[in-house]
């Protein structure tokens, strides 16, 4: 039977049909082949709706639109003028500026793609203005884009969360800091790459004064995320709370501040972020009916039983699991690969004395990567749109900045508490 239902999946997916429909097909397919009688399409409906029947999933939806409603009301462009004057003098700048942007959307929208659609517009074509190939300028904000679902809010993380059973105030927690570390990594070689090339940064007009002066022009736009994470870790409300305070800040500030969000913007903001809810949603009632049928047969312990037999180190476990997460990241998306492979690999990581939620956090970066690594490389797809450039050059492009995040990965899980160091800090279990 497994290996019927991973074989339907893998026919499936071959054929270029979306993953959550492939998913909900090769269960219906097992059903009616050996489970006959069954009533297979009332335990997929129930599964889809008994899934997103979870209180901790709404925040998915509303972080989605906080994330294009910025993109529509002038604080992405607030956000990208900040991450310039601090990094825009040096070899690079605006292309360490496009990393800090990044860094300061992720803390908002929770979504790499969003991160994408939101800066790549605006910055993209400044690189290329300034002499950056379009290959490269496209390719970085793609990569930079993968920091979003690590740095809180996370979507990704709330989907681990809510299968795994640990805090989604923990998780949230515990991706600060890979987050800035996978940052910090592409910007030192995007630094080495763009002294190589020649790419200028540019002339600063003054110094620490004005820095904090576009920091201050930009107050309402970098108040968000201090307004989200703040009254998480503050006790004030749940995450799921926080992104609906979330829209009604972006809404707010949007139409009376920046004067940028119309009606008919605000509309495609929502159709938009309904949209991608609606992907998530149907995703998870899909992968969580492939995750009863693995259970049942028993394919974490036998997957256990196998891993554990390769090897008893724990490091050499997590690395293996690593780079199957990383081959699998390039053929599905992320929210399948949480929901697919969190049951089967958990028990291996609890019982190699890992943490549930450092697990949580570096299979999130493992997969991110994914984002931009074919032929998945969701964030390259939306980049290379914009900036025209040859996909096979982009992929190229993509090679550097891959291995600076995988250096970010493997420095996570060998120092354990750059992930675990915040939350203990904030007394949460960990």
């Amino acid at each position: 039977m497994v290996y019927f239902l991973l074989g339907s999946l893998m026919t499936t997916l071959l054929l270029s049909i979306p993953v959550a429909v492939a998913m909900a097909a090769s269960c219906a397919f097992v059903f009616l082949v050996f489970y006959p009688g069954t009533p297979m399409i009332q335990l997929l409906a129930q599964a889809m709706v008994t899934t997103a029947d979870s209180f901790p999933l709404m925040a998915i939806p509303f972080f989605m639109l906080v994330g294009t409603l910025m993109s529509r009301s002038g604080l992405a462009e607030e956000i990208i003028n900040v991450g310039d004057a601090f990094t825009g003098e040096m070899p690079g700048g605006l292309g360490a500026s496009t990393i800090v942007a990044c860094m300061i959307f992720a803390a908002i929208s929770g979504s790499g793609p969003a991160v994408v659609a939101a800066l790549g517009v605006i910055l993209i074509p400044a690189m290329v203005k300034r002499g950056y190939d379009a290959g490269y300028a496209g390719t970085l904000v793609a990569a930079g884009a993968t920091i979003g679902p690590v740095i809180p809010p996370s979507i990704p993380m709330i989907i681990y969360s809510v299968i795994a059973g640990t805090s989604v105030v923990s998780m949230f927690a515990a991706g600060a800091l890979p987050g800035i570390l996978m940052g910090f990594m592409l910007i030192l070689f995007n630094y080495v790459i763009s002294k190589k090339r020649g790419y200028l940064g540019k002339e600063r007009r003054g110094g620490a004064r004005w820095v904090l002066s576009q920091c201050w022009k930009a107050k309402w736009a970098l108040f968000l995320p201090f307004l989200i994470l703040g009254g998480i870790y503050g006790g004030v409300f749940t995450p799921t709370e926080a992104a609906v305070v979330g829209c009604v800040y972006a809404l707010i500030t949007g139409h009376f501040v920046y004067r940028q969000l119309t009606p008919e913007n605000v509309f495609a903001a929502f159709v938009e972020a309904g949209l991608l809810s609606c992907l998530s949603m149907f995703i998870l009632g899909g992968a969580t009916t492939f995750g009863r049928l693995l259970t049942m047969e028993g394919i974490p312990q036998m997957l256990a039983a196998k891993m554990t037999s390769i090897s008893s180190s724990p490091l050499v476990l997590m690395m293996i699991i690593m780079l199957f997460l990383l081959v699998t990241g390039m053929f599905i998306d992320t929210t399948s690969n949480v929901v697919l492979f969190t049951p089967l690999f958990l028990p291996i990581v609890k019982a190699a004395g890992f943490s549930p939620v450092l697990f949580g956090v570096v299979m999130t970066m493992n997969l991110c990567l994914g984002m931009i690594t074919p032929p998945v490389g969701v964030n390259l797809y939306v980049a290379q749109g914009i900036s025209k450039a040859p996909f096979d050059l982009m992929i190229k492009e993509a090679i550097p900045l891959v291995l600076a995040l995988f250096i970010a990965i493997a420095l996570t899980i060998l120092f354990p508490e750059i992930a675990l160091m915040l939350p203990r800090a904030l007394g949460m279990f960990v």
